[in-house]
């Protein structure tokens, strides 16, 4: 069973918590396959990578995203009935996205792009109105995130299962321990410890 993991906006597989993902199923739930797509800067074609994984997967997928990833996620999950673990998710990234248009560059592979209006323009289009399933939905929240104000995410996913942490910060310190609980939550493997 795959769990695919999203990574955030100039983010990579290379991040933090995707690594923890992968090295904890590989060492406690090997039968878990790890996808993390080296997403597009273009929205449109990162949703397309995406959508061909969830696609090409003989069983259901369970969905974690971070950040802009876990505004992708919920746009997937709607989409195709999947649960989804959102860390600090991005709730109206269009907004802030504005401040970056421009060259930008990848944080982990130094990749430059240019962010233009049209690809904020196609986050928009992603913007889901409400949910229709809130128990498809775990919501991680640390209020010392620093890049997002978690009160928008407390708000926008009222009603999901939620877990708000004091402190912290955007990346959400010692993600790793929620591992196993995500695991079970997205029903991917049994008698996880």
């Amino acid at each position: 069973m795959p769990l695919v993991y999203i990574h955030g906006f100039n983010s990579s597989p290379a991040s933090l918590k995707a690594r923890q993902t992968s090295a904890w199923l590989e060492k406690n739930c090997p039968e878990v396959s790890f996808v993390c797509p080296a997403l597009s800067n273009d929205p449109v074609r990162a949703i397309g990578q995406l959508e061909a994984e969830i696609e090409k997967a003989d069983e259901p997928v369970g969905l974690v995203g971070s950040s802009m990833g876990g505004y992708y996620a919920t746009w997937l999950a709607e989409k195709y009935r999947l649960k989804a673990v959102l860390v600090n998710p991005a709730v109206r990234p269009y907004e802030w996205m504005l401040e970056y248009l421009g060259v930008n560059a990848n944080y982990h592979t130094g990749e430059r792009y240019q962010l233009e209006q049209r690809h904020v323009d196609a986050v928009k289009s992603l913007d889901v109105p409400g949910l229709q399933n809130i128990a498809n939905y775990w919501v991680l929240l640390q209020t010392g995130d620093e890049v997002l104000d978690y009160r928008l995410a407390e708000s926008r996913y009222s009603g999901c299962r939620m877990t708000i942490e004091q402190g912290g910060d955007h990346s959400f310190q010692h993600f790793e321990r929620h591992l196993p609980a995500i695991i079970e939550f997205l029903g991917l493997a049994t008698g996880v410890s």
